[in-house]
């Protein structure tokens, strides 16, 4: 087997793991859990998951404090290995462990938002795709030109490069990821009754939960 045929069989075979990034402070949304608000009658969590799940062999939370919260999901709950809020690189990081520890075939994880119910349902594929020809590469998510960082596909390879980066201080995604291959996939807006929205659109403010349940209606009609 070649190199070329080696990597190749490392993008492409195996599973993906998806990691749900429940970690930020929501402190325009008053502080707690945004992931655990109510959105058309569900945990707004419970729609990022049905959102997430078909594109994934695995789930797993990341999030800190006491894990309980997250029971009724039936997911396990990872907490940052970096102490204090270290940001979402952390994140990444308990969620490259986690697959290294408990599917040690995957050489991927993917990370989505909680706050973000509308991301695409072609997510991984187009990742996957992008990174076709390189490995070890990041992929990172956007729309028209906006990065989204937290939106990612991540190789597990890079593990111990993150871990060291974090200890040395690095906390903003893109600084440590242009240190490395990335590639960014732009996804197109969205429609929902006639009005066109990006689909990483998130809930930040009361507001804009409001404008979700509405777009939620919409989807559905």
């Amino acid at each position: 087997m070649t190199q070329s045929d080696g990597n190749r069989e490392d993008m492409d075979g195996g599973p993906v793991i998806g990691l749900l990034l429940a970690g930020g402070r929501a402190r325009r949304m008053g502080g707690g859990d945004k992931c655990l608000l109510t959105l058309h009658g569900r945990p707004l969590l419970d729609h990022v998951i049905d959102r997430l799940t078909p594109q994934v062999s695995d789930l797993v939370i990341n999030a800190n404090g006491d894990p309980e919260r997250f029971a009724s999901f039936g997911l396990p709950v990872v907490r940052d290995p970096v102490e204090g809020f270290a940001g979402p690189l952390a994140g990444v990081l308990a969620g490259m462990l986690w697959a290294r520890a408990n599917r040690g075939h995957a050489k991927w994880v993917v990370t989505a938002a909680t706050d973000t119910p509308f991301f695409p349902s072609d997510l991984v594929a187009r990742f996957r795709s992008a990174v076709s020809d390189t490995y070890p590469a990041i992929a990172l998510s956007a729309s028209n030109g906006r990065q989204h960082p937290v939106f990612g596909l991540w190789p597990t390879e890079l593990a111990a490069d993150l871990d060291e980066a974090l200890r040395q201080g690095t906390r903003k995604v893109l600084d440590w990821t242009e240190k490395h291959p990335t590639v960014i996939v732009d996804f197109p807006f969205i429609t929902a009754g006639g009005e066109t929205i990006d689909p990483f659109f998130n809930t930040n403010r009361p507001e804009d939960l409001e404008k979700a349940e509405t777009l939620l209606e919409q989807f559905a009609s």
